[in-house]
């Protein structure tokens, strides 16, 4: 072998995805010894074990309530899991409070993509054609802007689709999709979780 997988590598992986030490060490071992592929290993590791844990019924826990500093703003978010044990873990608690502040911060209007009317989908694509009426474009490369436009307006108003506040660098723009973070409770707690429902009130509106 050309490479060596030390105990300080092990660690190092362990804390930049907090996976197990054995599951560290044979991602190390698959990666030949490089950290940054071995994180990727591990990525796609935990997304098959999200999709398995898709199939299990959340019939557990939190109710979140979130009211923003100055009394205006207010949510109320339902966040479901497997088990009580989970519902009642740090973890978990701060994975609801957070999802509450970006639902007050980003005001989206649906859980997911499927919760959007199809009728609304249609009547979005119709105005953004409308833009390239007078333009000589292909039809294909009018069909990808409109597609592109169509996926900004699912991160608009989508939970799952918005990028989480939590991971913004500084631009306004947060380095991931919400259900990308809830992707990665999944696989830390091992249980399946979805956002069940919530209401945002506003003073004035």
């Amino acid at each position: 072998m050309g490479f060596n997988i030390t105990a300080e590598k092990i660690e190092s992986l362990r804390t930049r995805t907090q996976a197990g030490v054995i599951t560290c060490k044979e991602a190390l071992k698959e990666a030949e010894g490089d950290e940054d592929r071995a994180v990727e290993i591990l990525k796609k590791q935990g997304a098959a074990l999200v999709s398995k844990k898709a199939d299990r019924e959340a019939e557990e826990g939190l109710i979140e309530a979130y009211v923003h500093g100055n009394g205006k703003i207010g949510v109320l978010v339902e966040i479901l899991c497997e088990t009580d044990f989970v519902a009642r873990s740090k973890e978990f608690k701060e994975l609801c409070h957070n999802l509450a502040m970006q639902i007050a911060a980003m005001n989206p209007l649906y859980v997911s993509r499927e919760d959007v009317l199809e009728k609304e989908i249609e009547k979005k694509k119709v105005e953004y054609r409308k833009e390239f009426k007078n333009e000589k474009k292909p039809k294909e490369v009018i069909d990808k802007i409109v597609q592109g436009k169509v996926d900004k307006f699912y991160e608009e108003v989508c939970l799952l689709e918005q990028r989480y506040i939590k991971t913004d660098d500084g631009s306004g723009q947060g380095k991931e999709k919400v259900k990308n973070t809830i992707e990665d409770a999944v696989s830390k707690l091992g249980e399946n979780i979805e956002v069940g429902r919530f209401i945002r009130f506003e003073i004035g509106e």
